[in-house]
């Protein structure tokens, strides 16, 4: 062996990369038996995996063992069949065989000249996307980490196209609803947070444009009300804010439409997604997430913007060091439209599992988790002592468990924690909670591939006995 390099044999590449393909199948076919939830404390991880970096290395298959043994169980499955907590994330083995390409070409794709192919299948998949949302031919993106940044680039570019350098007074309107990362993306970018004004749901959970217009018409006479932020997807509830009424406001005053469509907008594949997103062409930046209906492996988010150029405009800077690749109007350098120079390619894993699936499985998929969505709520409206809060608009039920007629919120709250807490420690299922107008509420989000009637069943099922056991013990 040459210390003096990083270099590896062909032998033991190949030796290695096939023992990482078997254990990452395995993985896929054991998950159904796999615990769902697995954590321990910082202690206890300090204890497995702290401590100093090693002078001297160790073999390959020892350091896999290491892998297999002291990091593998310690992390709670994502894509297992019964992660139906936050909105979970599936990838394909497709797609991680195409994460693992982009990284063993090290493929760098922030300009043309040192990844011309990365470009172009960043500007394909894109393309795909805005075909799908049915925006016009000036549209375009790019692809981020995930819906946080693409929606902390959406806000700059409203900052950018409606405010200037008067960003005193802009205001922001956005659902009560909204993802915690809009609150994020305004603070990031030096908005006080009475800038971010909430506007109440209707009883559908949807943005109540009526309040909205009011909100705004309030702000005009002293403010700079520039932006709305629209939900197609709510993390909560799985509401789809009512786009086109909202975009007909936006055009009548003025405002910038972006629309978080972070969970819900790979749902116009599917007929009753798009009846739903109907308006969402009509956004001025939409936010993407591949990594969520898509089944991409994480990262994979994606910034959708009407005008493509207006990226460019944002963020392009060029110096002196960066002539020799300065991009241009075909040849386009993708670092010159968002916030990173340094860019892994992303688009390979996601143009791979789309080239090698199809639209129809795709669409096919999504129908069926819509579907066990709906399955879910029904089982769960079956037990008279189960309240569905908000019903399954995409894929998301939210509910709680009523322990005994005349429940008050505080004690149906305290009942609702623990089931939650027993369903994470008992491991065969995850789900999470949130709140809905003050109420403490439990959730159950169908997205994984994955999934099938008896994943729902058996879950649903595990509330039930979990929820009677809590009554019991508290009475």
């Amino acid at each position: 062996m040459n210390e003096t390099t990083l270099e590896m044999s062909s032998t033991e590449m190949r030796r290695l990369g096939h023992a990482v393909v078997e254990s990452i199948i395995r993985h896929f076919e054991t998950l159904p038996e796999q615990r769902v939830v697995n954590w321990s404390g910082r202690d206890e991880m300090e204890r497995i995996l702290g401590g100093p970096a090693p002078e001297e290395g160790m073999g390959l298959d020892e350091l896999l063992g290491e892998f297999e043994e002291r990091v593998a169980p310690h992390m709670s499955h994502v894509d297992h069949p019964r992660m139906f907590g936050f909105i979970p994330s599936a990838g394909t083995f497709v797609g991680a065989m195409g994460d693992a390409l982009a990284a063993g070409y090290n493929i760098y794709a922030g300009t043309w000249i040192e990844g011309a192919a990365a470009q172009q299948l960043e500007l394909t998949v894109v393309d795909w996307f805005r075909r799908w949302l049915g925006m016009p031919e000036t549209a375009g993106g790019t692809l981020v980490s995930g819906g946080s940044v693409a929606n902390l680039t959406g806000l700059i570019l409203a900052r950018e196209e409606r405010l200037g350098d008067l960003r005193e007074d802009g205001v922001i309107y956005t659902s009560e609803l909204a993802h915690s990362s809009v609150d994020r993306a305004a603070r990031i970018l030096g908005f006080r947070p009475d800038q971010v004004r909430k506007v109440p749901t209707d009883d559908r959970y949807r943005l109540d444009v009526a309040a909205l217009a009011d909100a705004v018409a309030e702000d005009a006479p002293r403010r700079r009300p520039f932006c709305v932020v629209a939900n197609a997807g709510d993390t909560t509830t799985g509401s789809v804010d009512p786009l086109t009424q909202i975009a007909d406001l936006c055009t009548d005053r003025g405002l910038w439409m972006h629309v978080d469509a972070a969970y819900g907008g790979f749902a116009v594949l599917d007929p009753r997604g798009r009846a739903l997103l109907a308006g969402i062409e009509r956004a001025d930046s939409v936010t993407l997430d591949p990594h969520k209906w898509l089944y991409t492996p994480y990262e994979a988010g994606c910034i959708l913007v009407r005008d493509f150029q207006r990226l460019y405009d944002a963020f392009h800077i060029l110096p002196a060091y960066l002539v020799d690749v300065a991009g241009g109007p075909r040849n386009v350098n993708m670092c010159d439209h968002g916030l990173t120079l340094s860019r892994g390619c992303r688009a390979l894993k996601i143009w791979m599992a789309i080239k090698h699936f199809g639209l129809a499985r795709y669409r096919a998929v999504i129908g069926r988790t819509m579907d066990l969505a709906r399955y879910a709520q029904e089982l769960l409206e079956a037990n008279p002592k189960i309240e569905v809060v908000s019903p399954a608009v995409l894929s998301v039920v939210s509910f709680r468990y009523i322990p005994s007629p005349g429940s008050g919120d505080e004690a149906i709250e305290r009942v609702n924690q623990e089931i939650r807490q027993r369903v994470w420690d008992s491991g065969k299922a995850m789900i999470t909670s949130s709140r809905v107008r003050d109420r403490y509420v439990l959730r159950l989000a169908v997205v994984n591939h994955n999934a099938r009637r008896s994943d729902v069943e058996e879950t649903v099922r595990l509330i039930e006995e979990l929820g009677a056991a809590v009554s019991a013990d508290r009475s």
